[in-house]
């Protein structure tokens, strides 16, 4: 089991904190947050491990060759991280898509029990991670589903119909990884290609009823956007 981790922004809704780093090195209780999600993967066995870099990206790789040179961890650079949002850094990962992985957000924190869950789940061919609350802003990625079966995501769906939220990490059958690499090539292809998320392209094979999803509830997860999500993200850490 593969892993690839898109870290490639800078995270510019936590200025000034990510002034000279991106938001994937921020500091949260003694160890970065690229640190803590590379740390409960290699623990559950999962590399080789690809991080999509972009802004500060020598940052980021001083960080892993001082702490995982004897790791399965490699960095792949994303040159067009300031014109495309990461559906271009999941194009510069495409070789990544060619067998079964996790794909994740470099933005989140979660407590190891997260992926064993995620990896415990029957085999599917996408299974996307989610999770559930009272409510939901207008910044949360919000699902719905039809039982397991992922029915649309996106930031803009009527609040009466979602059913929870996405919280950044897919797992991918060899097939499902090889379905969403021809997805994001189409994608891309398209005029406003290097402006989508690619969740959209989750969305897109929703449609051809290939995305099931994993409820995480009841364990510990948080995603970092804002100055206000430190404070939960540290208190995930704390309990690791």
């Amino acid at each position: 089991m593969q892993a690839v981790i898109l870290s490639a922004g800078q995270g510019r809704r936590l200025l000034p904190l990510t002034a000279d780093r991106p938001k994937c090195l921020i500091d949260l209780h003694g160890k970065t947050l690229l640190q803590w999600q590379l740390d409960a993967l290699l623990e559950a066995g999962i590399g080789p491990i690809t991080v999509v870099t972009g802004y500060a990206s020598e940052a980021v790789e001083a960080v892993l060759a001082k702490h995982y040179s004897r790791q399965p961890v490699r960095v792949q650079f994303n040159p067009f991280f300031q014109v495309a949002d990461n559906l271009g850094s999941c194009w510069i990962a495409r070789e990544a898509f060619s067998d079964q992985l996790l794909l994740l957000n470099g933005d989140t924190v979660f407590e190891p029990a997260v992926v064993a869950r995620v990896l415990g789940a029957p085999a599917t061919t996408i299974r996307l991670t989610i999770d559930r609350k009272a409510q939901y802003d207008d910044d949360d990625m919000k699902v719905i589903v039809d039982g397991e079966r992922l029915l649309r995501i996106g930031k803009h769906l009527p609040a009466d119909a979602v059913d929870a939220e996405s919280i950044g990490m897919l797992r991918f059958s060899a097939d499902g990884a090889r379905h969403f690499q021809h997805a994001v090539e189409l994608a891309l292809r398209e005029p406003d290609g290097l402006r989508w998320w690619y969740l959209s392209v989750i969305d897109r094979l929703a449609d051809q009823n290939l995305v099931s999803t994993c409820s995480i509830e009841g364990l510990r997860w948080a995603e970092v956007d804002f100055p206000r999500d430190l404070d939960a993200a540290r208190a995930v850490v704390m309990q690791v």
